[in-house]
């Protein structure tokens, strides 16, 4: 590991994007170096133990804080740190974007095709159905009694529970936790699929434990361009690895700080930051449920997805594992202590939990302090903050009407932070182009959720690994010339 190994491609993080970017390019034989900050696990070191999954292969818990509302709350920020990214840690649930959605990034960064038409779901339609198949995507509707129960109780208030579709496997055995990793391999994270395939077989060359400081960048005969990286690895050592082409995919809040310790300038790096928050909303039930015994989200409500319908959507059937379902229960007072938290812990088997998620505006950012430490700040307006309160409302109706003797509910939190290096055709308005590429740095691509121009109402993973396999046809076409090639190489 020295400065005279080459690349033709060095991808940075291994999650949602950069694990199907370093795949799919491994895959069609390009020589690929995934680059991953956290370690390697696999589902032998999945136990449940949350407490141990936190400390392991999460990022630390990190905070959006209010810019100008101090009454506001701040927004824990959970993210996984280890191969596969979030999706190792997240409950693989499989959306595509909608239309509102994409007109919302049209809007946002002038978001256009190669036609110069505004971007939309004919677009990624091939990418997602690449991703789908990959993925081995399918409908969850395995429900339970208890979710039963709860579909029954959305119809008696006059909403529908709709089966999800997820990039889980008949592995799965409805442990509820998820977020821990999946101890059977039932879930399809990017490193059960895209990346081991190709690390098992020797065509993609994975380094866990990697902290990437910068990307190398050098003068080229048209400006500035990418020449590869440098990391530091598990043991403290420094190393630089020299490639054709660099891609960036470290997460929202991660992506922007590497484009700033390389030196890019574009003032749109770390704006436009989505939170997509989401909360629970907890209804205590005279009979056990086990709701901590499920698939976390086999069943949602979309009929209020459109802000002008609401701006929420609702998915079922969840409790947190215990540690996370303790230390975030509030009621109309704020958090929960005492003998009424001791109380509620107590019960536990008898709560049921809907997850509310609400789109968002896009009015957070990230920056950097004087001593380079990250501030991450949040805006939200009051038409937003209107949106969680009709949700948990709702909720709280649907949990009422199937029998719930009392309502609770988790602060909020955020699990699908998006934007930051926003994609589009303006660099005033974007940090990359249409294909992922940056306005500033030729042969340097983003390939993340920082790419999304505008937050998604369901979660991004399926569309994030789609953009990533846009992005990887167009690094793999090279139509401008950039990869040497395995004959440069070798020589």
């Amino acid at each position: 590991m020295s400065a005279n190994e080459r690349y033709e491609v060095v991808v940075v993080g291994s999650g949602a994007g950069g694990g199907v970017i370093a795949g799919e390019l491994a895959e069609r034989g390009r020589r690929v170096l995934l680059l991953e900050a956290g370690p390697h696990r696999t589902a032998a070191d999945f136990t449940r133990w949350e407490a141990h999954a936190s400390a392991d292969i999460w990022w630390p818990m990190r905070f959006a804080v209010p810019a100008r509302d101090p009454s506001q709350p701040a927004l824990p920020i959970i993210g996984g740190r280890c191969v596969g990214g979030t999706t190792t840690i997240n409950t693989k649930v499989a959306l595509r974007a909608t239309q509102h959605e994409f007109d919302k990034w049209h809007t946002g960064t002038g978001m256009v095709n190669d036609a110069g038409e505004p971007f939309g779901p004919n677009d990624l339609a091939p990418h997602y159905e690449r991703v789908e198949q990959q993925l081995g995507i399918r409908e969850r509707a395995d429900w339970t009694e208890n979710l039963r129960m709860i579909a029954r109780a959305f119809e008696a208030v006059g909403e529908e529970l709709e089966p999800v579709m997820s990039y889980t496997d008949e592995n799965c055995m409805k442990c509820g936790s998820c977020l821990q990793g999946c101890p059977t391999n039932a879930g399809k994270s990017t490193q059960n699929t895209y990346i081991h395939r190709q690390w098992a077989i020797g065509r993609l060359e994975l380094r866990a434990n990697c902290f990437v400081d910068r990307v190398l960048i050098e003068d080229g005969p048209d400006g500035p361009q990418a020449t590869g990286v440098a990391y530091t690895d598990g043991e403290g050592r420094a190393h630089t690895v020299a490639a054709d082409a660099v891609v960036v995919a470290g997460g929202a809040l991660n992506t922007p700080q590497v484009l700033w310790r390389s030196g890019l300038t574009n003032p749109m790096i770390g704006r436009h930051l989505g939170f997509h928050p989401a909360s629970f909303v907890f209804g205590l039930f005279d009979e056990p449920q086990d709701a901590h015994r499920v698939y976390p989200i086999s069943g949602h409500c979309m009929s209020h997805q459109r802000d002008e319908d609401g701006g929420f959507i609702l998915e079922a059937l969840s409790v947190q594992d215990p540690i996370g379902f303790a230390t975030g229960l509030c009621d109309e007072n704020g958090p929960v202590w005492g003998e009424k938290l001791n109380r509620a812990c107590r019960q536990y088997r008898h709560w049921i939990g809907l997850l509310l998620m609400v789109n968002d505006d896009n009015n957070g950012w990230i920056e950097l302090d004087e001593d380079g430490n990250e501030r991450i700040l949040t805006d939200f307006q009051p038409h937003e903050l209107k949106r969680r309160e009709a949700g948990a409302e709702l909720a709280a109706r649907v949990l009422r009407a199937a029998g719930a003797k009392e309502i609770l509910w988790s602060g909020p939190s955020c699990t699908h932070i998006q934007g930051g290096c926003p994609m589009g055709p303006d660099p005033a308005r974007s940090v990359v182009d249409i294909h992922g590429e940056s306005h500033e740095v030729a042969r340097l691509f983003v390939g993340d959720g920082s790419l999304v121009p505008r937050t998604l109402s369901v979660n991004p993973s399926l569309t994030i690994m789609a953009l990533a396999t846009r992005v990887a046809d167009r690094i793999h076409a090279d139509p401008k010339g950039y990869l040497q090639g395995q004959a440069a190489l070798a020589a």
